[in-house]
């Protein structure tokens, strides 16, 4: 209340938006995405004048263009309204995770927080000589040549290959040039960062990848005081999306989301 006194000093308040789990095109209850956490962070820096605002990152990644979208608005917000934003780094901002922690102006972990994998990745599955095996023939039609590209169910052909990595190059050097913008001169010379290799938190501030190791609320309270407020930002789930097709949805979100994980030993 005494945020909207005149003439009475109140005690500080930082927003906290917790960014956890898989970053994906589409809504899922335990994932990311601009268009249900987009909301969450512009009422984050908004409401109430905060002092600062914290990220709370717990994701090993996902989809680039929705890292990207999450991490500019931060970037907007943050420049239009003049709040600095401190990112906590929990199990892991690997990929797409560190391209969200990366839009703060300072990144802090846990000591066994796993930190990095700043590289792009593309998976798949070829299932041809299984269909073949079982007498299925594959039917498909296309005006334009590439138009099948990597179709699982017909032999890699070495152009398709090809271009999809140009791709991933492309996406690789956005990716780069996101966190050499961020991170600038903190970045070591000395090693090489960007070969989607992984780091345990004080091997990242040697790197320059954060800027070093501690815990959102003595962190938060050293730097603002005793007496200062967390408010707490997240997306609300609806009722009607724990039933029907939305609980399929969320399972299959889970296991994937579980496989990302697992990657970095979690």
């Amino acid at each position: 209340m005494k945020r909207w006194l005149p003439f009475v000093k109140s005690d500080p308040m930082v927003a906290v938006i917790r960014l956890s789990g898989m970053i994906a095109s589409t809504p899922a209850r335990n994932g990311l995405n601009d268009e249900t956490i987009g909301p969450v962070i512009e009422k984050a820096f908004s409401r109430g004048k905060p002092d600062a605002v914290a990220l709370v990152v717990n994701s090993p990644g996902g989809s680039p263009v929705q890292s990207s979208l999450i991490g500019a608005r931060i970037r907007r917000l943050a420049t239009e309204k003049k709040i600095p934003v401190i990112a906590f780094v929990e199990d892991v901002a690997a990929s797409g995770g560190y391209w969200l922690a990366a839009a703060a102006d300072e990144i802090y972990a846990d000591p066994s927080s796993v930190v990095g994998s700043i590289g792009v990745i593309a998976a798949s599955f070829g299932a041809h000589e299984f269909i073949e095996r079982h007498g299925i023939e594959r039917r498909v039609y296309t005006a334009g040549k590439s138009k099948s590209m990597l179709d699982p169910f017909r032999p890699e052909q070495p152009d398709d290959v090809a271009r999809l990595k140009t791709l991933l190059e492309d996406i690789h050097i956005n990716f780069r040039d996101h966190v050499t913008d961020r991170r600038g001169a903190k970045l070591s010379d000395k090693h090489e960062l960007f070969t989607g290799e992984i780091w345990l938190a004080q091997r990242a501030v040697e790197l320059g990848l954060i800027d070093g190791i501690g815990h959102i609320h003595p962190m938060l309270k050293e730097r603002f005081g005793d007496k200062v407020h967390l408010r707490q930002y997240g997306v609300r789930k609806g009722i009607l999306s724990r039933f029907g097709a939305q609980v399929f949805q969320d399972a299959l979100q889970g296991i994937e989301e579980r496989a990302a994980y697992a990657r970095f030993g979690l």
